[in-house]
């Protein structure tokens, strides 16, 4: 009875020691636990050795509980590696125990186990005084005295069964719960990447037109609830496609499933005695678990926020797609570290240990990471971002970067290298880090350039970059037009070549969107009118873009005052989508937005037809020469009906048709809805609908 009362208070002891251990050092390892990293394998010797290294040696030092922690510390002792490496009595204990519970593993393996692990688990330390089949053949009898968990050990002596399946319970539960963790983690970030990839694949399958049109009518373009779609509702957020919404669904539905399966209990155990329940080991397993999968999320939400983002070259999913993906996956990763953070809170309070833990590096640089992102989740809310773009990126890399410092410190300072936790962060680095590379090397390929600036009218400007190619969107920074030189902005390319001269007024045939700052157009009593093709005579071509820009507030309008000024180009994002298959193309555009259609009306073999709405005159008169050939409808500071213009066309008989929307969000939300409503209403419908636009 009394050695049962003392091994659980041992035992207790032991796993408030475990709990409560500062740092833990050791071997690096590489991979992931389960993935190239084994915690206890041969577990039958790891067991072993727990057990005896509760005891105090003959060589063993008086515990001054001192900082390092290359000892095992045990009851008012620490036994060093050395210690370890020369004790009689404790190798052969340990050989004895390993050879009456390691029957079944190979030879080879015990003895690696033993160079390795017997003086402890340190990169450097001493190797044992001899090899296990040496010490193994030391021991001439079998030991007669069963070693009390705690007590002195200072003979050979035999471990009891009672103290070694504690143990053996304790760590082969606790490995099998680590390697779920990180498979977890692995099916959230493999899926996270190739669901998207998937489903993209599904329109190289020949399904019947009708049905796509049905099926996308119905299941992925009309908003979840209402119709504003790129209309943020009460100006807090935008309400997510079908489409987008499943797969959000599925993001949420899997980090609450994986976060909750899985978890064990076992009885009896070392670590978790009964004298503190079960609970206890599922709230540890718990805590653990959520920490994993933000981790995960962390890497996987990186992945999406890059305009260089992999997926965007391996999917037809849009940008702003994977920035609503990115906030989702944000938003639950800094879930899961608050109640990662909360549940050791509680852990450690409960245990008395939270004032020293506390002052600990991990434990400060998790609080770090942890407060980083709660900060970060009301600070990127849309008003913020929609008000002061600027301060909330600068604001928003900064963070990130501590959020990424914190968690890769708060591993490091707690587990060293040896169990691949880091490796969830440094995925998250590498693929920001590729990111930022890819764009530098597109700045670095184009240089230094020099942007002509042409005022149209009080609202819109051209400018001109010669010597730059580029399809889709750019990026433009004019580093001398403020002091924040990151600054940068996207603006839709609707040309790649630049007449050198024109016998017009009109600006050339290359222009572009202001697709970050795109505004909604006002009405007034101007009646809509059909442009004719505007003929110029212009001088051969010259490689180069034009962008066409509204100028509102910012950079956009202290461009007004320069004619020429130093400019860093961006280019080739967004290629636009081939349209070849389509026989009729619709393009609805709302201001500057017609230059994201001018490449599409250009290139498109089949009927191109143009409807556009423009806040005056000017810009009009501006885009005539790119426009020669295209059949236009003008609605100069008057609302298009939208509706009426879709049912027109669309029912001409014209087959397979695509309606392109480049505009205001609310006149993207009204093509959206009219489209819908057309696919959904049957009648042998072949429509596809294709938004250019950029999101915040």
């Amino acid at each position: 009875m009394r050695n049962t009362m003392l091994s659980v208070l041992v035992s207790v002891w032991i796993h408030a020691l475990l709990v409560t251990s500062h740092v833990s050092t050791g071997r690096n390892g590489h991979g992931l636990i389960g993935y190239g990293i084994s915690m206890y394998k041969p577990l039958c010797a790891f067991v072993c050795r727990d057990v005896l290294s509760t005891s105090k040696l003959n060589c063993s030092e008086h515990s001054h509980m001192s900082d390092s922690m290359s000892m095992d510390m045990h009851m008012g002792s620490e036994t060093s590696p050395s210690c370890y490496a020369t004790d009689d009595a404790f190798q052969r204990t340990l050989a004895y125990c390993m050879s009456t519970h390691c029957r079944e593993e190979a030879a080879w393996d015990l003895e690696r186990y033993w160079s390795l692990n017997v003086a402890g688990k340190q990169p450097d330390q001493p190797l044992p005084k001899a090899t296990y089949q040496e010490t193994l053949a030391e021991i001439t009898s079998k030991p007669t005295v069963t070693l009390v968990l705690g007590e002195e050990l200072n003979q050979t002596m035999a471990v009891s069964e009672e103290d070694y399946q504690m143990s053996y319970n304790a760590q082969g539960l606790f490995e099998k719960m680590e390697v779920n963790h990180e498979t977890y983690g692995i099916i959230l970030v493999v899926t996270g990447a190739a669901i998207p990839i998937a489903c993209s694949l599904l329109r190289f399958i020949p399904f019947p037109a009708t049905t796509v049109t049905r099926f996308d009518a119905w299941f992925v373009n009309p908003p979840v609830f209402g119709s504003r779609h790129k209309t943020p509702i009460a100006g807090l957020f935008h309400m997510p496609t079908r489409g987008q919404a499943f797969f959000i669904f599925y993001l949420l539905a899997i980090n609450i499933i994986l976060s909750a399966a899985g978890f064990q209990s076992i009885q009896p155990n070392s670590w978790f005695p009964s004298a503190s329940g079960s609970s206890g080991e599922i709230i540890s397993y718990f805590s653990n678990r959520v920490g994993v999968l933000s981790f995960a999320n962390i890497a996987l939400l990186f992945l999406y926020a890059g305009r260089n983002n992999i997926l965007l070259w391996l999917t037809n999913w849009s940008h702003g797609t994977f920035l609503l993906l990115h906030r989702w996956v944000a938003a639950i990763a800094t879930m899961q570290a608050v109640l990662h953070s909360a549940l050791y809170l509680h852990i450690y309070i409960h245990n008395g240990e939270h004032t020293s833990e506390s002052k600990l590096t991990y434990w400060i640089w998790g609080i770090v990471a942890t407060l980083c992102m709660a900060i970060l989740l009301p600070t990127s809310l849309l008003p913020l971002r929609k008000r002061a773009y600027e301060f909330f990126l600068a604001w928003h890399v900064l963070l990130s970067i501590f959020v990424l410092a914190g968690s890769l410190w708060h591993i490091l300072a707690r587990f060293s290298r040896q169990w691949g936790y880091e490796n969830w962060i440094y995925a998250a680095i590498a693929a920001w880090g590729f990111e930022r590379a890819m764009r530098l090397g597109r700045l670095a390929r184009n240089g230094v350039k020099t942007a002509k600036v042409t005022v149209i009218d009080e609202d819109y400007v051209s400018v001109h970059i010669e010597g730059v190619t580029g399809s889709g969107h750019a990026y433009l920074y004019f580093p001398t037009l403020t002091w924040r030189v990151w600054e940068n902005h996207p603006f839709s390319v609707a040309s790649a070549m630049l007449p050198s001269s024109s016998s017009s007024s009109s600006s050339s045939g290359a222009e572009v969107i202001d697709v970050e700052k795109c505004g909604s157009s006002s009405s007034s009593d101007s009646s809509s009118r059909a442009s004719k093709p505007h003929l110029s005579t212009t001088t051969p071509s010259q490689i180069g873009l034009t962008f066409l820009l509204r100028t509102k507030a910012g950079v956009t309008k202290a461009l007004r005052a320069h004619g020429s000024l130093p400019v860093l180009v961006e280019p080739g994002y967004g290629p636009h989508a081939d349209l070849s298959g389509y026989p009729l193309l619709i393009c609805i555009a709302g201001g500057v937005g017609i230059t994201a259609c001018v490449p599409y009306l250009r290139a498109h073999a089949g009927e191109a037809k143009l409807f556009w709405g423009a806040r005056s005159q000017g810009v009009v008169d501006a885009m005539a020469g790119s426009l020669q050939g295209v059949e236009t409808e003008t609605f100069v500071g008057k609302r298009m009906s939208i509706g009426e213009v879709l049912r027109k066309e669309l029912s001409a008989g014209w087959g397979e048709a695509v309606v392109l929307v480049s505009g205001p969000s609310e006149m993207a939300d009204e093509v959206r809805c009219v489209v819908g409503e057309l696919g959904r209403g049957g009648k042998g419908m072949k429509v596809k609908l294709l938004e250019e636009a950029f999101s915040w």
